[in-house]
């Protein structure tokens, strides 16, 4: 995924990707040069190539550890949440801390696919599979909230698209708001969920 050769300095590579990343998502990924990203990393372009031989290939590495981040993010909010409801509106808590950091500027998977999705195939795939890796976590949490698989199917697809919604219109808004909305929705598609499936399961 991430374009490196096997005896590049791990160092080195976290380095670029580092600068890479915030470069990226303060700016945008077409309005950053990879010069740019040289200088503040540090390092030579022909170090910067080596490492990552295109564009693409850097970009890939930084959705790959922005990836990782909010995997653990949402995994250590959802972990201090107590009953599978809470776990499931704890996703929420996590995005009202997040939109309060000051570095704040949306999500950088519907940022990278708006940018470059239309002509880079694999930076599509790659918003794609985050976004289906999200879904499917979440329906992972709705199961053990929402004993009828049907409900919790749809009840997974609902949360999901109120934290991408979130996401979206706290990076337009410039504040938290859009995430105690969501949580106050969420909670309410979550009790009548779990009505419907405690019904159909008697």
């Amino acid at each position: 995924m991430s374009g490196t050769a096997s005896t590049t300095d791990p160092q080195v590579r976290e380095r670029i990707v580092d600068a890479a990343d915030a470069l990226f998502y303060a700016r945008g990924f077409q309005a950053v040069g990879m010069d740019e990203i040289r200088t503040t990393a540090g390092v030579s372009l022909k170090k910067l190539y080596s490492v990552f031989p295109g564009k693409e290939q850097l970009v890939a590495a930084v959705l790959g550890g922005r990836h990782d981040l909010w995997e653990q993010g949402i995994e250590q909010a959802v972990a201090a949440a107590g009953t599978p409801r809470d776990r499931l509106l704890a996703m929420y808590d996590f995005l009202e801390q997040w939109f309060g950091d000051d570095t704040f500027r949306g999500c950088g998977f519907i940022n990278a696919f708006g940018e470059l999705g239309a002509t880079s195939p694999a930076v599509a795939e790659i918003a794609r599979e985050h976004k289906d890796s999200f879904q499917r976590y979440v329906a992972g949490l709705a199961a053990a909230a929402v004993p009828d698989l049907d409900a919790a199917e749809e009840l997974a697809a609902q949360l999901a698209l109120l934290a991408e919604g979130a996401q979206t219109t706290a990076a337009i808004a410039g504040d938290t708001t859009p995430a105690r909305h969501a949580r106050r929705a969420a909670a309410t598609l979550i009790d009548v969920a779990m009505r419907a499936g405690t019904d159909r399961t008697r």
